[in-house]
């Protein structure tokens, strides 16, 4: 059996309606996974349940979830082995990032964040963390962002920043605490990624530039090593190393497919 083969593994998705969350899923079931989507919106996770499904000939549980409602991720837990049996990963996809410069940072925004982004994750690794225990052998992955370890150098990230900087130390500490256990936590932090929920975000952000959205992304792109933007496709060969038993001795790490970004930031 391939070290990177999922065969045999079942996985839930945080954040699967979502463009990388979806595009992560797709991977996991093309390396052999049973995979389940959960999210808090039902259209954008029925439709990534529908496509998926068909583009892999497969059919995609999913279940309505709110990642920071505890009563709603316990019982997540037992629809996913229900549906699909005992699980060993998960997937925290979850989260979302609005912008405000700081001196203006609209309070209930920077408090939805933390909650979406970094309480959701303690929920979901809490809940799923206690199964994988029981079975002595678990994979979280949660997804963080080069943000976490760099600035930006524009204004309106601070509680993005803030946040995915606490997933990286998150992630450090459930793997020292869930090491014993056989249970692995580790993070991805990619670079900026075109998905539906940046749309907004580019257009503002090529609008204060004067240039198209097209021309923003490129810009975006000039100043890395590789010299483009990654895209939620270019995630899934870090998530799958991370998934299987190629990662069973890796723990508490972040990795970043981003283009070299980090090498330079």
């Amino acid at each position: 059996m391939s070290l990177f083969d999922l065969t045999g593994k079942n996985a839930v998705v945080m954040g699967g309606g979502g463009g990388i969350g979806r595009a992560l899923a797709k991977g996991f079931i093309e390396n052999g996974a049973k995979v389940l989507l959960a999210d808090i919106a039902e259209e954008p996770l029925k439709a990534a349940a529908a496509d998926i499904g068909a583009a892999c000939g497969v059919d995609v549980p999913y279940k309505v979830t709110n990642a920071t409602n505890e009563a709603e991720v316990e019982a997540l837990v037992a629809f996913a082995v229900e549906k699909l049996g005992k699980i060993t990963i998960l997937l925290n996809a979850q989260g979302f990032n609005k912008k405000f410069d700081a001196l203006d940072f609209d309070m209930d925004a920077f408090r939805a964040m933390l909650d979406a982004n970094i309480t959701s994750l303690m929920m979901t690794s809490k809940y799923f963390g206690r199964h994988f225990k029981e079975n002595g052998y678990g994979k979280i992955i949660s997804l963080s962002s080069v943000r976490g370890r760099i600035a930006t150098k524009g204004n309106g990230n601070a509680a993005y920043c803030a946040t995915k900087g606490a997933v990286d130390m998150l992630t450090k500490a459930l793997a020292s605490e869930y090491g014993p256990f056989g249970v692995t936590v580790n993070a991805i932090g990619p670079n900026i990624v075109p998905t539906p929920a940046m749309v907004d975000i580019f257009k503002m952000r090529a609008k204060e530039n004067n240039v198209t959205v097209e021309e923003y992304i490129k810009m975006q792109g000039a100043g890395i090593p590789m010299r483009r933007i990654g895209s939620a496709e270019d995630l899934i060969g870090t998530a799958v190393f991370l998934a299987s038993a190629a990662s069973d001795y890796m723990t508490g790490c972040t990795l970043y497919p981003d283009g070299g970004l980090t090498a330079i930031g």
